[in-house]
């Protein structure tokens, strides 16, 4: 029992994101604007859906139609990779601006007391 070419495609663009959402937070905590190489990764996305799957699935006629159509999945994944591996790459320490705050309460007394 194998998945569908429509699930082979689903999941080739979510590892698309993945990978390039890696990229993009690893570069920007490096370069200012390093998050641009991803964006720019996701033009070669038709390159990397073939090379995994190797068909298209019956509802796309074209290799031009896989940018289109796997926009929103590919654009999820890499903002979350992304906003992920920047924050730890930046070794991220939040910042309390008030004592009052829910978050200041758990960090420092491990409770919320109201």
């Amino acid at each position: 029992m194998g998945l569908t070419v429509e699930h082979k495609f689903s999941l080739s663009v979510y590892l698309w994101g993945l990978i390039t959402g890696l990229i993009s937070g690893i570069a920007a905590a490096k370069v200012q604007y390093g998050w641009l190489l991803g964006v720019a990764l996701y033009f070669v996305i038709d390159k990397f859906v073939l090379a995994f799957i190797k068909e298209l699935p019956s509802e796309i006629e074209d290799e031009r139609m896989v940018l289109k159509r796997a926009f929103w999945g590919w654009l999820l994944f890499w903002l979350y990779f992304t906003m992920l591996s920047y924050t730890v790459m930046i070794d991220f320490q939040p910042v309390f601006y008030s004592n009052q705050s829910l978050l200041y309460q758990i960090t420092h007394n491990g409770t919320v007391t109201g």
